[in-house]
Formats: structure tokens, C-alpha cells, sequence
């Protein structure tokens, strides 16, 4: 179950923000600006995510973005296990993913949050997150198509959860899930046209 701020809401919601500031430091703006590839916002998609980063053509940049946007998801989370306990734990991660998502420092408009997710599940249940990413990778490789590996991995997550017996994850989960399909709102109406573009070529919309 998610957690109860009915009981001293002041440690939770400090951990809501650190979460929240850990989870909106843009890795993808950042690693392109330091490598001079150029302003990612003007780049592909203009998503400050790991796919967008890899339209500049630099493999090594889309890496460093995939391991640090799922590092700072798995941080939160990890810190608030360690100094905080459970609740606080869920919360940060929730915090922490809606950060990458709508960063203030970007006037909200952040990535679209597969790579903070993954690195939330495994923080969280690292078997639920193996499978998550295992989900993602054959989706993805399968389909050729990245949203469809994120859709898929985010869809199963919550039974993932189930079949583990994480049962006090699982609203969190739900609630991951329907973020990630509202923030892949567009490349689900593309799915439906058949215009999504597949791994490895430029989009430029």
C-alpha cells in the first residue's frame, strides 16, 4: 500500500523531496552539453531520456544517461530504506520518478521515465526489477520499437510484484504504470498509425 500521511507527515514529506530533487537532475542534458553533442531539446524527440540521447548518434552519452537516470531513481530509494524505513522508501521512489518526469528546473517537461522506473524496481524488489528489465529488453527487441519494450515492462511490472509476493508495492507500481502510459501518450497514438519509429533510426517529432 502507499503511505500514511496521516501520522507526522514531516519525515515523509522531507523524503518526497529529496526524492523529488535527486530524480529531476537531467542526466541526458547534462552528459550531451559536457560532450558537446549539442542541445538535446533540439534533438530528435527533445526528450531529455536515454533514447533521445542516443539520436545524437553518441552510444557512450545514451549509456551514461540509461545507468545515471536509473542510478538516481535507485538512490532515492536506497536512502530512504537505510535512514527511513519503508514508507519513507516508497515515497521517494514515487517523488524521485515524478522528478525525472516534470523537473522545475525544465518547467516540467522532463523524460518520459522508463530508466528511473527500472532503476525504481530493482531498488525496490531487485527480482521484480531483473524481470522488469528482461520484460523490456525482449519487448523491445522483439518489437524493434522502444516504447513498446517501456509499455510492456511498466504493464507487467505490478504482476511481476504479484508473483513475487511484494504485495505492499503493488499500488505503487500501479500508479508508476499509469504515468508512464500517460507520458507515452504520444508514441502510443504513433503505435496505433504504425508511424513509431524503431530502434535506431532518427525521429524527428
Amino acid at each position: 500500500m502507499l503511505p500514511d500521511l496521516t501520522t507526522d507527515p514531516f519525515p515523509l514529506l522531507l523524503w518526497a523531496v529529496i526524492g523529488y530533487l535527486l530524480g529531476s537532475i537531467p542526466f541526458g542534458m547534462l552528459l550531451t552539453r559536457a560532450m558537446k553533442l549539442g542541445d538535446l531539446r533540439s534533438i530528435g524527440s527533445g526528450n531529455i531520456g536515454a533514447t533521445n540521447v542516443l539520436r545524437t548518434g553518441n552510444k557512450a552519452a545514451a549509456a551514461g544517461t540509461l545507468l545515471l537516470d536509473g542510478g538516481k531513481g535507485a538512490v532515492a530509494v536506497l536512502l530512504a530504506r537505510w535512514l527511513a524505513g519503508e514508507d519513507a522508501t516508497q515515497l521517494a521512489g514515487l517523488a524521485a520518478f515524478l522528478g525525472h518526469c516534470y523537473p522545475v528546473w525544465l518547467r516540467f517537461k522532463g523524460g518520459k521515465g522508463v530508466a528511473t522506473f527500472l532503476g525504481l524496481m530493482l531498488a525496490l524488489s531487485w527480482p521484480v526489477g531483473l524481470m522488469c528489465c528482461a520484460t523490456w529488453l525482449a519487448a523491445a527487441a522483439l518489437s524493434s520499437i522502444s516504447s513498446v519494450g517501456a509499455l510492456v515492462a511498466a504493464l507487467m511490472s505490478t504482476a511481476w510484484m504479484v508473483l513475487m509476493r511484494e504485495y505492499e508495492l503493488t499500488a505503487l507500481t500501479v500508479a508508476l504504470t499509469i504515468v508512464i502510459f500517460w507520458r507515452h501518450r504520444s508514441n502510443i497514438a504513433r503505435l496505433r498509425t504504425g508511424t513509431e519509429p524503431r530502434i535506431g533510426k532518427k525521429k524527428t517529432g
